[in-house]
């Protein structure tokens, strides 16, 4: 899953063809631009009442730089490639990829991955606990589940992570292997049938990887400027408060 969501950045954006962007440029625009999906909660949302983590975290980063948050909804590569972003969330901090089209990252603020998820009934406590022919729900095509396959485990495909959280609630499956991002924001809509993570992935670096904040070609004062905004972000509590929010513990970066 990891190089799933690492192709992807990188398939929405080709290849960036930016101008370096000036923190004072940002200043005296009076805003910083996010790049977001419109219908993708708990990540992002048009919705005021819900707006998703990476808003709440990007206008909190708007604020620590003196300028408001304007966001331009992108659910295609033809719209974020013409799309005036400045900053996108949740960017795999693997700076030699990203800068080869052209983005570069803050500092890691967070750590996520893939996750194993068990119902509320469930009585297992690992992954070998699951027993023989009780299958895990997977994303097609994922790291998660060729990882689980060469394992022996057995396992059911689906499209998106809702569907396979959905089939987790249903009995479906025996687990899901999603992020912890899903698995919290499913507990928040789901409080009498809240669903827990057991250990399968720790010790997989393909399954584990630390978040930051994508840039698109800015100058050193604009990347400083990102950086001590998360350190002031991380040391007062707020960002670990947003994520709260969507039911998601902060996990530091390793």
């Amino acid at each position: 899953m990891r190089h799933v969501v690492l192709v992807s950045l990188l398939v929405l954006f080709g290849t960036v063809n930016a101008t370096a962007r000036s923190l004072e440029a940002i200043r005296q625009r009076g805003a910083l631009t996010l790049c977001a999906h419109p219908n993708a909660l708990p990540f992002a949302s048009k919705s005021d009442a819900v707006p998703g983590f990476q808003v709440e975290i990007a206008r909190a980063l708007a604020k620590q730089l003196g300028v408001s948050l304007e966001q331009h909804w992108v659910i295609n590569s033809f719209q974020y490639r013409r799309a005036d972003c400045d900053i996108v969330l949740d960017a795999i901090a693997d700076r030699a990829a990203l800068a080869e089209v052209g983005l570069r990252t803050s500092r890691p603020y967070y750590r996520s991955g893939v996750a194993l998820a068990v119902g509320a009934e469930s009585s297992a406590a690992s992954l070998a606990e699951l027993g023989p022919g009780r299958r895990v729900g997977v994303q097609v095509g994922s790291i998660a589940s060729m990882t689980l396959g060469k394992r022996g485990v057995e396992t059911s495909p689906f499209a998106f992570e809702d569907d396979i959280m959905d089939a987790l609630a249903k009995g479906e499956i025996a687990a899901a292997a999603v992020t912890p991002a899903t698995i919290g924001w499913f507990n928040r809509a789901h409080p009498d049938g809240r669903v827990h993570p057991i250990p399968a992935f720790e010790d997989d670096p393909n399954l584990n990887w630390n978040v930051a904040v994508g840039m698109v070609s800015p100058d050193d004062k604009l990347r400083q400027g990102v950086d001590a905004a998360l350190e002031a972000l991380l040391a007062d509590g707020t960002l670990a408060r947003i994520y709260a929010r969507y039911d998601i513990e902060l996990q530091p970066p390793q």
